[in-house]
């Protein structure tokens, strides 16, 4: 049976290279764009230790996600134009000879906002690095955050599921290394908590994909998904598609934090540097969602998934993971463990759209990937500046004021926390809202009472320890400040503090344009 299989595949692949390269001389430049933005990013990864100097070394970093940001706009333009999606086959090799790149609508939204994101997170926390890392490991920490945002942008652009899995094993390795870069037994120890964790999430996915490779004879995802679709059809290995379905949605689960597999989530952000907190819970966790969401709607079939019940069980995990983490948050005194606790709780808040099993859901759930990745990255750099303001004090009663000190963060704190809150005008709220639509929409009495008791909850709790918070870091201290006692933030922190207010705005403001572009996104996708 395999040997028979290895020869369509060697005979696919032949046929497949000698229409690559009739076509490749009339493929529009932009198709090479998911390639080039993967390709950029590691090769900055590895000139990156030649380069001596820390400041040096992030300013690359940032101006190499930069460019990303430029070619991702560009190929969102042009896919939203034409209309259409691309496969590209790097190499002009075939599967499974070579890897393929797929990009549509949604891949490229997704990688504008995660590399725009990716800058604004390397400059609020460029100082802040300067300073907890050592002079001599700055450089490597900068090829650390390279390969980690290289790993992020090939999960959303891979059209290959044992691609994803080494990119997955990339961004597992790079994200440990940026967690403890801080050197401290603290942060060490969080470090070993989240490889195990996150090792544990990798082998239930890697089983998983083998047992599809087992039965279904095939690693691309658009292949894959025709010979699922056939086993469904027949009913053969039934029970070993459901587990393998499992296994891979359990391994990711573990991996971005869905309650009850949250447990390394806190300590390690809690305990790393500003950007890297930034970066792991506003992006890191947001590659594997993107993974799963193509997974689901590209080989699995919402159909398959709604009846084996899957859905359900991601609906009750993630309805219970946002009370759950905003009860935590609001016991929490640390600042960073606070604001960890609340990407739970938000993580969860994705996963109640996944879980409510329908098309308009699961757009809701990439609108609050990315309310949740333009504000929880600002809550931290936020966090981050009043901490180092009180001499790298993290407790909130120490932190009493600190906004009179920090103004600008204290302006981004604040509107981070209404957004969390779901007060309209920002980016929470619209996310809030789509997501109670298609709780509405989808018709089930289950999905859409609990999902609406436990958003109203939700929210209720989320301003428990936001607004007192908030209400802290502006309360006057018993030494009134003057204007000679604010402290000055980087300008590196002002300009992404800004562009990160700008973003949450766009998105609690112009929100339906952008609904409409993940709707067309998600068209596409499963076309």
């Amino acid at each position: 049976m395999h040997s028979e299989s290895l020869l369509n595949n060697l005979y696919y692949a032949i046929v497949k290279a000698e229409e690559a390269a009739e076509h490749s001389m009339s493929v529009p430049f932009f198709h090479n764009i998911p390639f080039f933005s993967i390709f950029l990013v590691m090769i900055v990864a590895i000139i990156l230790p030649l380069v001596k100097n820390g400041r040096v070394a992030l300013s690359i970093s940032a101006i190499s996600a930069a460019v990303v940001t430029v070619m991702s706009a560009v190929l969102l333009y042009n896919v939203y134009q034409t209309g259409e999606s691309f496969d590209f086959a790097m190499g002009h090799f075939p599967a499974p000879w070579g890897n393929e790149l797929r990009a549509g609508v949604l891949e490229a939204l997704m990688a504008t906002f995660i590399s725009f994101v990716m800058v604004l997170c390397i400059l609020g926390g460029f100082r802040i690095a300067m300073n907890d890392i050592q002079p001599e490991k700055q450089n490597i920490n900068a090829l650390m955050l390279n390969m980690l945002f290289a790993s992020i942008i090939a999960l959303i652009y891979t059209n290959d599921v044992f691609t994803a899995y080494v990119f997955i094993e990339i961004g597992e390795i790079t994200a440990c290394a940026v967690a403890m870069t801080k050197e401290t037994g603290k942060g060490i120890v969080a470090t070993i908590r989240y490889l195990i964790m996150n090792s544990m999430g990798s082998g239930l996915f890697l089983i998983g994909i083998s047992i599809m490779y087992t039965i279904t004879g095939q690693l691309l995802i658009p292949d894959m998904a025709n010979a699922v679709a056939n086993l469904i059809q027949t009913g053969e290995y039934n029970t070993a598609l459901s587990v393998a379905i499992c296994l891979i949605t359990v391994g990711i689960g573990v991996k971005s934090a869905l309650f009850p597999f949250h447990t390394w989530l806190s300590w390690a952000h809690a305990n790393a540097t500003t950007a890297s907190m930034c970066i792991s819970s506003g992006l890191v966790l947001k590659g594997y969602i993107i993974l799963l969401i193509k997974l689901i709607l590209r080989v699995f079939t919402l159909d398959y998934v709604n009846h084996i019940n899957l859905t359900l069980g991601l609906l009750i995990f993630g309805l219970i993971g946002m009370v759950y983490a905003s009860v935590r948050a609001i016991k929490e005194k640390n600042s960073k463990r606070m604001v960890a606790f609340s990407s739970v709780a938000q993580i969860g808040y994705i996963y109640m759209g996944i879980g409510i099993g329908t098309e308009y859901a699961i757009a809701a759930a990439c609108f609050q990937i990315l309310a949740h990745a333009v504000t929880k990255p600002m809550l931290f750099t936020s966090v981050g500046q009043f901490c180092a303001a009180r001499g790298e004090k993290e407790e909130w009663h120490d932190l009493k004021g600190v906004a009179r000190n920090k103004p600008l963060a204290g302006i981004a704190y604040t509107i981070g926390s209404l957004s969390m809150c779901g007060v309209p005008l920002f980016a929470g709220f619209s996310a809030k809202y789509y997501l109670s639509a298609s709780a509405v929409e989808s018709g089930e009495p289950f999905a859409l009472w609990a999902s609406l008791i436990i958003i109203g909850v939700s929210a209720v709790l989320n301003a428990m320890y936001y607004l007192p918070s908030t209400i802290l870091i502006w309360s006057r201290t018993d030494k009134d400040e003057k204007k000679a006692d604010i402290i000055p933030s980087p300008k590196a922190y002002n300009f992404s503090t800004i562009c990160f207010i700008a973003l949450n705005f766009l998105l609690g403001l112009a929100f339906t344009p952008i609904f409409k572009l993940i709707e067309k996104g998600l068209e596409m996708l499963t076309q």
